[in-house]
């Protein structure tokens, strides 16, 4: 016979509500956090069962159709969410739009990942338009417990029972572990393959620290990639570094810095400083975050060069493109033993 406890449960799995039961097919943007857990999120969906389905990658369209759902304060990258929203928004069931909880003050996220599923539901509302959103509270980065449990209640509106959602969960977070692992190794098998050559023989090592979501979007920093990589540099990127380890190594540069992904960021930083020959710091404007955390590197990081780039959508390539091409020379000088080293 089940203990009353069981009988408490069943009946509250029983009343508990299931909007999202009949959504099939998630949509994931691909844009903002999905750069980061994307792949957690993925192996979520798909261990309930469902369908998931990413938004093509950022290009010049995808930015207009943002544009147009947002006021003129959002940032770069939130325009862009937007625009994957809407490039979803009738493809797929749902979309989802998480909102992300730190553990405390000083662990947390900006606001604009807190506050995205009322600002996505307020654009479209005001624009006239439906989407149907799948949001979240989920405990990112707080004690392990509260994030369970914020992922068992998310599969819960999915209709799932809570072994389901536990279980989709674990599979989460191994697919998460796996992705960020996978990427360390390769980095770091990359830094020591480069330390092993001859110093004269070595390419350009240049850290790019950016958001994974300005980073690795081809709309936003792409054009930077793509002219270090030109230039024959090796690029490495902060926020592919041990996240565990580059967070530790953050409290050497402060005590009270409260993003979660800039203190990451910062962390990598410190790490990889003897291992590149220049940093660039790129962030999409106008972010409130960088605007401290990057000025704050670029004044306190000393003993290799920081460029500090700001990209918006409505400059073009050709101004960043110049000045990656001078950083690359000014680097390259260096290396031959030019005055910066004198």
């Amino acid at each position: 016979m089940p203990s009353a406890r069981r009988v408490r449960r069943a009946l509250v799995a029983a009343a508990a509500p299931a909007p999202f039961a009949d959504a099939r097919v998630i949509g994931l943007p691909r844009a903002l956090m999905t750069y980061r857990l994307g792949a957690k999120w993925r192996a979520f969906f798909e261990e309930l069962g469902r369908e998931v389905r990413v938004s093509e990658p950022s290009d010049r369209g995808v930015f207009e159709r943002g544009q147009a759902l947002s006021v003129d304060e959002c940032c770069l990258a939130s325009k862009l969410f937007l625009g994957h929203v809407d490039a979803l928004a009738g493809e797929v069931d749902a979309v989802f739009v998480p909102s992300l909880s730190g553990s405390d003050a000083l662990h947390t996220y900006c606001t604009k990942f807190q506050a995205l599923p009322d600002l996505v539901r307020s654009a479209f509302a005001l624009a006239g338009r439906e989407v149907r959103v799948l949001d979240a509270l989920l405990a990112e980065g707080g004690a392990e417990k509260d994030e369970r449990a914020s992922y068992v209640e998310l599969a819960a509106r999915l209709g799932a029972t809570r072994r389901e959602g536990e279980r989709a969960w674990r599979a989460a977070c191994r697919a998460q572990r796996d992705r960020d692992a996978s990427l360390a190794r390769a980095q770091a098998e990359l830094v020591a393959a480069s330390s092993r050559l001859p110093r004269t023989e070595r390419p350009l090592a240049i850290l790019v620290a950016a958001h994974p979501y300005v980073a690795h979007d081809p709309f936003v920093a792409g054009p930077v990639t793509d002219a270090l990589r030109a230039a024959g540099a090796t690029v490495l990127f902060a926020d592919e570094f041990d996240h565990a380890r580059a967070t530790r190594r953050s409290y050497d540069f402060s005590a009270t810095l409260p993003w979660i992904v800039n203190r990451e960021l910062v962390g990598a930083v410190l790490e990889l400083h003897d291992a590149v020959d220049g940093i660039v710091l790129v962030s999409a404007f106008p972010c409130g975050p960088d605007s401290m955390t990057d000025d704050a590197i670029a004044l306190c990081v000393k003993g290799r060069p920081v460029l500090t780039l700001t990209v918006d959508a409505q400059s073009g390539t050709a101004g960043v493109e110049t000045r990656v091409e001078s950083f690359v020379d000014i680097l390259t000088y260096q290396r031959r033993g030019g005055y910066l080293n004198g």
